[in-house]
């Protein structure tokens, strides 16, 4: 049994011309090639298909009839190869199609109800399906293309990532109701030395923060009674059990509202939390990643500057 090749789109586009216009000469006019690379590309395609596509004559050129029969065909394949690089040009000048975005929980549901209403005004295009993890295992899921962009934290655990710093969230002092450190104006590191100090679990990055904020005031961290979440160390709070730090946008959402805990305020100020978007250098949409971390840093500025130091 005779093996057909398969017909290029450069080869279907020639011959779709040629039929058209009834001339090779014509036909290269058109295309702004040369009428031998025209001819030969339809002699290549007439040899692999095993068939004559055109009757030739010193006036011009007709499809045959097996030409005739496959023009419907090939008009819609080059109709369909037109819509794909439309699609492409389209996503790449506007970001179309959907962004596989990763957040760590402690950060996502507190940030991301004020800037997606934002995002989406501005690029209607762009979908984002929206996951969460640990920053460890989101910056992993960047570098193996589980995720196009992610929010994430300083330090980074792994290299080769392009980072734009978006902003630094302070952290805040949360005790329960009727501790005695609610009677006084602010609270100084004196009297945080001894407490015992509550913390999410150490898979989490923010832990080293929590460990780290411990260290600096002489706090003791209770490793027994780590929380799963940022909401169980805030009920955990609220019973007693200890004080915590907590960042400074889950206290604007989380607590705020409620006045379950006590926030206190501090002589001096604990260090930022730095939150950065990150993508693969690769990516082949980073200029508009680049774009949208601009425009959330803006939007960050306008609406929690109270809550954020920007980084500009």
């Amino acid at each position: 049994m005779m093996q057909i090749g398969h017909p290029t789109i450069k080869q279907l586009k020639y011959l779709k011309t040629v039929i058209e216009l009834k001339s090779f000469r014509q036909a290269a006019l058109s295309l702004n090639v040369s009428q031998p690379t025209i001819t030969a590309q339809i002699a290549a395609l007439e040899e692999n298909l095993g068939l004559t596509l055109l009757e030739r004559s010193r006036t011009g050129a007709l499809p045959t009839a097996a030409a005739r029969a496959m023009q419907p065909h090939i008009d819609l394949m080059l109709d369909e190869v037109k819509s794909i690089r439309d699609v492409a040009r389209f996503s790449l000048d506007s970001g179309a199609g959907i962004h596989r975005l990763g957040v760590p929980p402690t950060l996502g549901p507190y940030i991301l109800p004020d800037i997606i209403p934002d995002i989406h005004k501005t690029y209607p295009n762009l979908r984002l399906f929206i996951r969460e993890d640990s920053p460890r295992e989101i910056e992993n899921g960047l570098l193996d293309g589980r995720f196009d962009l992610i929010f994430t934290t300083l330090p980074l655990d792994v290299s080769g990532l392009t980072v734009e710093p978006l902003f630094g969230e302070p952290f805040r002092l949360c005790v329960a109701p009727d501790h005695d450190l609610v009677k006084q104006k602010k609270v100084n590191s004196k009297d945080i030395a001894g407490q015992r100090l509550l913390a999410i679990e150490e898979r989490h990055r923010i832990f080293e923060q929590m460990q780290g904020l411990a260290n600096k005031y002489g706090a003791r961290i209770l490793r027994d009674y780590e929380g799963t979440s940022l909401d169980t160390v805030r009920q955990m709070i609220g019973t007693g059990v200890g004080i915590a730090f907590l960042p400074a946008l889950y206290v604007r959402s989380e607590i705020e509202p409620r006045n379950d805990v006590a926030v206190l305020e501090l002589q001096d100020t604990t260090e930022d939390r730095e939150v950065v978007l990150a993508w693969r250098p690769s990516a082949p949409q980073r200029h508009l990643y680049k774009e949208l971390a601009a425009f959330i840093r803006s939007l960050c500025e306008k609406r929690l500057s109270d809550y954020l130091n920007i980084k500009n």
